[in-house]
C-alpha cells in the first residue's frame, strides 16, 4: 500500500469511527476508487488503525478510566462494598461497560461467519446507510433531549449493548446504534455519546485483536512503519473528531448526520448502477 493511501484511510477512520455515519461505507468507497480494495494488507490495515482511535478515547477520557469522580448513586454488590469509595465507583463504571459489551461479544462470536458474509455485500452497506440516515433525521423528534444527566443503570447498559448488536449489520454504524440506544434509556445526547465512546474501547479492541490474530502473519517488516504512521494519524484525528462531535451533537442533534448518510447511501447505489466496481475491504 502506498503511503498516501495509508494516510487517507487513517484520516477516514479517525473522522468516521465515532461519528454516526459508518466508517465501513467510507472505507469501501475510498478503497474501491483507489484500487486497493480486496488487498489482504488493506483489510489488515483498516482493522489495525482502530487501535489509534481506541487510544484517542483513553487519552481524552483518561480521568474517567483511572479515577471516576462522578457523584450520584452507584450499583454495587456486597464484595464491591468492601472496596474504598473511589474504587467502588470505578468498579461500577467498568462493570457497566463490560455488561454493555457482552451482547456483542457473544453474538459476534457465534455469528462471525454470517457477519463477514454481510460485509461482502455492498448493497447491504448502502441500504443500511439509507435506513440509518432516515432514522437519524427523525430521531430527535422521536426521543426528546433530556434536560439533565441520568446515571446509567445495569439494565440501561445491557439494553445499550443489544443496540450495539444492530451495528453488526455493515453500514449501520456502531456509534449511531449505541448513542440512540443510550437516548432511549433517558441519557442526554452528551451522556449517550460518551458512553458510546467508552463502550467502543473493549468492542473495537476485541474485534480488531481477533482479526489481527488471524492475519498478522501477512505482515512484512516494511509494513510496521506504515501501521505506526496510520495509528498515529488515526489517534490525532480521532481526538479532534470526538471533541468536535460532542459539541455539535449537543447543540444541533442528529439531523445533519442523517442527511449525510442518505447522500452517502445514494452515492454507493449510484456508483454501482453506473458500473463502478465497489469491492469490500
Amino acid at each position: 500500500m502506498e503511503l498516501i493511501h495509508a494516510i487517507a484511510l487513517a484520516i477516514i477512520e479517525g473522522l468516521t469511527e465515532f461519528l454516526p455515519v459508518s466508517s465501513t461505507g467510507h472505507m469501501i468507497i475510498y478503497s474501491s476508487l483507489a484500487g486497493i480494495a480486496g488487498n489482504e494488507f488493506t483489510k489488515l490495515y483498516t482493522v489495525n488503525v482502530q487501535f489509534g482511535c481506541i487510544l484517542s478515547v483513553l487519552v481524552l477520557y483518561h480521568r474517567r478510566f483511572l479515577t471516576d469522580t462522578r457523584t450520584g448513586d452507584i450499583e454495587v454488590y456486597d464484595w464491591v462494598k468492601r472496596l474504598p469509595p473511589n474504587l467502588q465507583r470505578l468498579t461500577d463504571f467498568y462493570a457497566k461497560i463490560l455488561i454493555a459489551f457482552l451482547p456483542a461479544a457473544i453474538i459476534g462470536f457465534l455469528l462471525n461467519d454470517l457477519i463477514d458474509s454481510l460485509l461482502e455485500n455492498v448493497v447491504v452497506v448502502a441500504i443500511s446507510l439509507l435506513v440509518g440516515g432516515i432514522v437519524l433525521v427523525f430521531i430527535d423528534k422521536i426521543v426528546a433531549e433530556q434536560p439533565k444527566d441520568h446515571d446509567v443503570t445495569v439494565p440501561d447498559a445491557l439494553r445499550i449493548g443489544f443496540f450495539q448488536c444492530i451495528a453488526m449489520i455493515p453500514g449501520v454504524s456502531r456509534s449511531a446504534a449505541t448513542i440512540i440506544g443510550g437516548m432511549f434509556q433517558g441519557l442526554t445526547r452528551q451522556q449517550a455519546a460518551e458512553f458510546s465512546f467508552f463502550l467502543a474501547v473493549p468492542t473495537m479492541a476485541a474485534a480488531s485483536g481477533y482479526k489481527l490474530l488471524k492475519t498478522y502473519k501477512l505482515l512484512q517488516p516494511a509494513d510496521y512503519q506504515t501501521l505506526l504512521i496510520g495509528n498515529a494519524i488515526a489517534f490525532v484525528v480521532g481526538l479532534l473528531a470526538i471533541r468536535g462531535f460532542v459539541g455539535f451533537l449537543t447543540k444541533y442533534g442528529f439531523k445533519a448526520f442523517g442527511y449525510y448518510r442518505i447522500a452517502l447511501g445514494l452515492l454507493l447505489l449510484g456508483l454501482m448502477a453506473s458500473g463502478v466496481k465497489l469491492d469490500v475491504l
